[in-house]
């Protein structure tokens, strides 16, 4: 997403922008879904719930330091389990987290409805589920072994963002900002559509909404993905 001083001769809105924007918006989505649906609880700031597993626990309130813990241990549950799938079974498909998104939310959707019959309420299980399902979206970008783009770290992206404006005020290119720019607010515009739908869908059906969302971006990356993977073929045999 970076230039080297010259102007590229790829166009920016490429197959790996657009991809990018489709897994951002989408897990701006779900965040808000589960947010909203649970009235609270975090799933792609993982940073908010570190601070509160720590003060809460310091404050004396257990019950929400376990619980932003375990959604931490599901979040990174669900980047080594997408990451094991993209070694082993996906290997042609790079962007097949958006699968194991959607199963996950799936399985939460299930949990739901069960606490729901059960007369439980709603329960932090099946948002451990949707954190999961961030957690591997995460894995969808990986160059030699390391993510590349993470589409729900947010303040990583605002803090490149701010970098690449200030290179461009430098004298370099608006290449420099534009991906990060794209990214943060394609992760926003998720959170819009996911505040707009908790206005007319009741926060049990949430979670319905965020299945939907994330069975049409996996539909479209796992189609999207044989392009992409010849993509990077080609980079390779030209740097080669």
């Amino acid at each position: 997403m970076t230039s080297t001083g010259t102007e590229p001769t790829e166009p920016f809105w490429d197959l790996e922008t657009r991809l990018s924007a489709a897994l951002s918006m989408l897990a701006g989505f779900v965040g808000a879904a589960a947010y909203a649906h649970s009235a609270g609880y975090f799933v792609t700031f993982m940073t908010g719930n570190t601070e509160r597993a720590t003060v809460g626990a310091f404050l004396g309130d257990y019950t929400l330091a376990r619980s932003a813990a375990l959604l931490i241990l599901c979040f990174v549950a669900g980047v080594i389990i997408a990451s094991v799938c993209r070694r082993h079974l996906w290997t042609n498909h790079p962007h097949g987290a958006t699968v194991l998104t959607t199963l996950a939310l799936i399985c939460a959707v299930i949990v739901d409805f069960v606490q729901e019959k059960q007369g439980v309420g709603i329960g932090l299980g099946p948002i451990l589920l949707v954190a999961f399902g961030m957690g591997a979206l995460n894995t969808s970008f990986v160059k030699n072994g390391e993510v590349s783009i993470p589409v729900s770290y947010v303040t990583g992206t605002l803090v490149k963002l701010a970098q690449g404006i200030e290179r461009h005020m430098s004298g370099g290119s608006w290449r420099d900002w534009i991906g990060y720019a794209v990214q943060y607010g394609s992760f926003a515009l998720g959170a819009v559509i996911g505040g707009l739908v908790s206005l007319v869908v009741d926060g049990p059906f949430m979670l319905d909404a965020a299945v939907v969302g994330s069975a049409l971006v996996a539909a479209y990356t796992w189609r999207a993905d044989i392009r992409w993977v010849r993509r990077q073929e080609r980079r390779q045999a030209d740097a080669g």
